[in-house]
């Protein structure tokens, strides 16, 4: 029986998964049928997403027909668990109510903390990133109880954040939030916080993608589902949590709405069904066998959605074969789809509704982005006499077909 290799690639900046097979192998019609390969010349080899599902589908195409010779790659995927839950250590010390680095006489204070977020029903992202913070409050004042610190003493606390750990503007906000949380909330020590100033932050614009580099991600993507997941995302302006999370009964076609339910904030909104993306949704469920119930895209799990962290090395994938060089995730379609329906001349109020901001200060950030008012000014640039002595092409004769522009 013929054996086949998997193994872990490093290939152009991307982590894939490699799979060597003979070329004259009788099984290599199989792989080719397999969605999401490609052939490599440079490894002599055909790669994909190194995710466990493309992994799984892999496994399964071959089983019983060839001996899968799969250990580099149960190593990667264990050493790469390994490596997630040691970036994490620290905030899995703080969510560890029983935490023993931190002083007995501050033995309660991540308890009452988490018990006072929860019966508020905070998210649990909120509870992790609060927890976190405390926690590195709490290990830094070592045997000197939290409840004692005055204003002044906090203020200089986080000076030390700023000036000696050199904490970042988002880092010190959030650590001053659940500093402010934990004084005036769980305390009750109102107005605590008034005289503390909060680092003013930078003004960074979304990244974004224009129209054809949107083209060219979404016609790189051959797998139906992946391709459904990045339009869906780009169409409806959704957050990718909102992506992984719709249910088969959201989509209304009657309505050409999409229910997104339960987003941040708690809130549920409506958003607009593109007729496009309908034929796709339609065609995905006819070729996938989706069932009218659970979730619309499933991961590896039956009845679990698919993972935020596949989806983005979808997204990955499919501008390095696109060869879009410009840096942005899965975020960066939903500010693709503010930002073009800006240029537009969309109502900034419907954007608002549309994104689900509460304040309409979010969405005016997207004016910043839009190329709407700029196009409509020269340059002084532009209405001077200068000879560029480009051979063959006056000022205005260059080609748009540049190899890097």
């Amino acid at each position: 029986m013929e054996t086949i290799v998997l193994s872990p690639l490093q290939h152009k900046g991307q982590q894939w998964m490699a799979t060597k097979i003979a070329i004259n192998s009788p099984l290599l019609s199989i792989l080719q049928k397999i969605k999401g390969l490609q052939y490599t010349p440079t490894h002599k080899c055909w790669i994909t997403a190194c995710t466990k599902e493309q992994y799984n589908i892999v496994l399964n195409a071959f089983k019983n027909l060839a001996i899968v010779d799969n250990t580099a790659m149960k190593r990667w995927f264990e050493g790469n668990r390994k490596s997630i839950l040691a970036n994490t250590k620290i905030a899995v010390k703080a969510n560890d109510t029983n935490n023993t680095n931190f002083s007995i006489i501050n033995k309660d204070v991540l308890t009452q903390l988490k018990q006072h977020l929860q019966l508020k029903a905070y998210s649990a992202s909120t509870i992790k990133t609060y927890l976190s913070e405390m926690g590195a409050f709490l290990k830094t004042i070592k045997n000197n109880a939290a409840e004692d610190f005055t204003t002044e003493r906090i203020k200089d606390y986080l000076q030390y954040c700023y000036v000696t750990l050199k904490l970042s503007e988002n880092t010190l906000h959030s650590r001053i939030n659940a500093l402010k949380y934990y004084y005036e909330k769980v305390l009750g020590k109102e107005k605590f916080f008034w005289t503390v100033p909060r680092p003013k932050k930078k003004l960074m614009l979304p990244k974004f993608f224009n129209k054809d580099e949107i083209t060219s991600i979404i016609n790189a993507t051959d797998n139906l589902k992946h391709k459904t997941m990045l339009m869906l995302a780009y169409s409806s302006g959704l957050r990718v949590s909102e992506v992984v999370s719709i249910k088969t009964y959201n989509i209304d076609s009657k309505r050409m709405c999409i229910n997104i339910e339960n987003a941040k904030g708690k809130k549920d909104r409506f958003v607009a069904l593109s007729p496009i993306l309908l034929v796709m949704l339609r065609e995905y469920a006819r070729q996938y066998n989706i069932k009218g119930k659970g979730y619309l895209f499933e991961g590896q799990t039956n009845g679990e959605r698919y993972s935020t962290r596949s989806l983005q090395l979808v997204l990955n994938a499919a501008k390095q074969k696109a060869g879009i060089l410009k840096p942005g995730s899965i975020h960066s379609l939903r500010h693709s789809f503010a930002t073009h329906l800006v240029d537009k001349g969309t109502d900034i109020t419907m954007i608002q509704k549309l994104m689900g901001h509460n304040d309409i200060k979010t969405t005016m950030i997207y004016l910043h982005t839009s190329n709407k008012d700029l196009l409509k000014i020269m340059s002084p640039l532009d209405e001077l006499d200068i000879d560029l002595k480009i051979k063959g092409k006056d000022k205005f004769g260059m080609d748009d077909k540049s190899t890097l522009f």
